[in-house]
Order: structure tokens, then C-alpha cells, then sequence
């Protein structure tokens, strides 16, 4: 079953970690992909040859950076110049700082706001008009269980993982006539490489892994387990499909029961 055959989805940051989950998802429901992203010593022309030969579809990649406007109009563009339509965005491009607000930089405060907010907004303000011609798209934002929930010393990311859930009501709203979806998943600790590096170092001082496992996640996701970033990819799949016409403007916890705790 391909549910989405023939469709292009836009996924940012999907050379890595949940991103690349969800290009895999994509890839084997059918569509083409436009890839974005940064990983220092990845072969990226590998990972699109592998993805395509796998799931015969075809992808572009595109070193926008999400920081700057004019780059975003250039992925699009190109986007729409491979494919003729971008049926599918998925905003997941994050970056993140730590300090206290009072020692917060100046720049990683502008950095968070572009990348995870912005980057968002123009994405699909470029998407929304061929969506509206064509009769259907799906939008999906990436926010985050601090899109939620509070955090000490992460006032860039709570905030701009908030203001996406903003976005992600407004644009359902604004396109609900027109056979567009757009809705916010919150993911709780996911598989990612930064988190996998935290719990192999954990390992390696001797707990098992289920034990580093639980001590990343003491006090937050009450599993204890880190989320499977597949099973993320799998929700955004469903949410592109043709079960889920009538669920817009949603805000979706995937977080092994974070939110409710």
C-alpha cells in the first residue's frame, strides 16, 4: 500500500534523526521527497541514492539555510521546479541553546526564533497557494512536549515550540475550506543522535542501557523510555492519509504519557 503515491513532501531537517525517520515513512508511501538538513560527514548523495533505490521514488536535496528568508524561497522554488507541487510539509528543522535568560545570547535567541518558527511560517506561506489551487496538502509542525510544557534554561526552544502550536491553529483555520490539513505532534525524548550520545555515554560507565534510559528520562516521560522516532515518522504518515481528512488544528502528544504527568 502506498497511500501517498506520486505526492512531494518537504521535510526539513531530514538528513538526520526524526527528519530522516520521516523520509523513510514518506519515501515507502509513495512520495518524492525535498531534503534539507545538515549532518557534518554524512554522505548525503548516499543517503538520497539509498532512499530512492529502496523505495523507487525520487529526491532533491537542498542546503537552504533556515536562518535566512531569500534561502527558503530557493528550496521551495526548486521544490516546485523538480516536482511541480508540494503536496506535503513537514517543518521539523530545530535548533537548540541552554543558558539562563539573563546570559542568553542575543543571537541564539534570533537562531531559535528563525529556525524553529519562522523557517515554519515561510515554508508554508510559499506551499499554502498551490495547495489552495490544487484542492489538498497537509502541513505538519514538529513543536515539541515544551511546546507543552516549561523548561529552566531553554527559553528560545519553549518559546518558539509554543508559538508553532499558534501557527499550527491559525493556518488549520485559515485553510479548512480549502481540503488542507495542518497540525502540531509533540514529541516527548525521541531517538535522536544527540539523545543516543547521552545514553551511550551513561553505558559506558556501566549501567545497562535500559537503565541509562530511565535515568535520561527521571522525573519527565514516565515510560522511561525514549520514543521510537519510526513511530513519530508513522503518525505523521497517517496524518497525510486518507483516514485523517477531518483532523486539523490538532495539537498531538507522542511522549509515553509526559503531558499528562
Amino acid at each position: 500500500m502506498r497511500p501517498l503515491d506520486g505526492k512531494t513532501a518537504l521535510i526539513t531537517g531530514s538528513v538526520r534523526g526524526l527528519g530522516l525517520a520521516a523520509a523513510h515513512r514518506f519515501a515507502a508511501a509513495g512520495c518524492n521527497l525535498v531534503m534539507s538538513g545538515f549532518d557534518q560527514g554524512r554522505d548525503i548523495a548516499a543517503l538520497q541514492r539509498e532512499i530512492e533505490e529502496h523505495h523507487g521514488i525520487r529526491t532533491i536535496y537542498d542546503a537552504a539555510d533556515l536562518r535566512r528568508q531569500h534561502e527558503i524561497d530557493r528550496m521551495v522554488s526548486a521544490a516546485l521546479h523538480a516536482f511541480g507541487s508540494i503536496d506535503i510539509v513537514v517543518n521539523n528543522a530545530v535548533v537548540r541553546h541552554t543558558a539562563p535568560i539573563e546570559s542568553f545570547g542575543v543571537t541564539a535567541w534570533d537562531d531559535g526564533i528563525a529556525v524553529n518558527l519562522s523557517a515554519a511560517f515561510h515554508t508554508i506561506r510559499l506551499a499554502v497557494p498551490g495547495m489552495k489551487q490544487r484542492g489538498w496538502g497537509r502541513i505538519i509542525n514538529v513543536s515539541s512536549i515544551y511546546g507543552l510544557r516549561g523548561a529552566a534554561n531553554r527559553v528560545s526552544y519553549v518559546t518558539s515550540k509554543t508559538a508553532l502550536i499558534g501557527l499550527t491553529r491559525a493556518v488549520a483555520l485559515e485553510t479548512v475550506t480549502h481540503g488542507i490539513t495542518c497540525n502540531a505532534i509533540c514529541p516527548g525524548t525521541t531517538e535522536t543522535p544527540v539523545h543516543e550520545a547521552t545514553v551511550v555515554a551513561s553505558m559506558a560507565k556501566g549501567l545497562s542501557r535500559e537503565a541509562s534510559e530511565r535515568q535520561l528520562l527521571a522525573g519527565k516521560q514516565p515510560t522511561g523510555k525514549l520514543i521510537s522516532a519510526d513511530d513519530v515518522a508513522a503518525l505523521m504518515v497517517f496524518l497525510c492519509g486518507p483516514e485523517s481528512g477531518s483532523i486539523t488544528g490538532s495539537i498531538l502528544p507522542v511522549d509515553g504519557g509526559w503531558s499528562s504527568s
